[in-house]
């Protein structure tokens, strides 16, 4: 229809995608830095304005609390808190993982003729397992 070949497009779409999803990784990753650096920028100069306004320093909430923190919803949010909400996270995305190795591998196995091809769902399966484990050690404990 538009003259293309597809011995020659077909390798050429290949390639575009990984590059293309490594270089909007390298953006998501430049733009959540500069968003960072500007809530830390609001941050202080709110914290300036209080100060000059009268207000007791020691009623303003610490300021490295909130340029530490990964997740912007969880600003004010104590240690504890961020901590089970890392490992909530671990396990959604493990038990999400492990989900999918095993629909794959299932899915393989019922689909190919050749009778091995259901391993490749190991592959995402041990990722979940993984994400399961890493989410059972960092998950907080009582306090002793």
């Amino acid at each position: 229809m538009f003259g293309f070949d597809s011995d020659f497009f077909i390798p050429i779409m290949i390639f575009s995608i990984p590059i293309i999803a490594i270089a909007g990784g390298i953006i998501a990753g430049i733009v959540k830095t500069l968003g960072r650096q500007r809530l830390a920028e609001l941050a202080q100069q709110e914290r300036i304005a209080a100060i000059q306004r009268g207000v007791d320093i020691s009623k303003l909430p610490p300021l490295g609390a909130i340029l530490e923190d990964e997740d912007s919803v969880l600003i004010n949010a104590t240690p504890e808190e961020r901590d089970r909400r890392r490992a909530q996270g671990l396990m959604i995305g493990g038990i999400i993982t492990l989900a999918v190795g095993i629909g794959v591998g299932t899915f393989l196995s019922f689909m190919a003729d050749d009778e091995n091809v259901w391993a490749v769902g190991i592959i995402p399966g041990t990722v979940g397992i993984a994400l399961l484990l890493s989410s059972w050690l960092v998950r907080p404990r009582g306090r002793a």
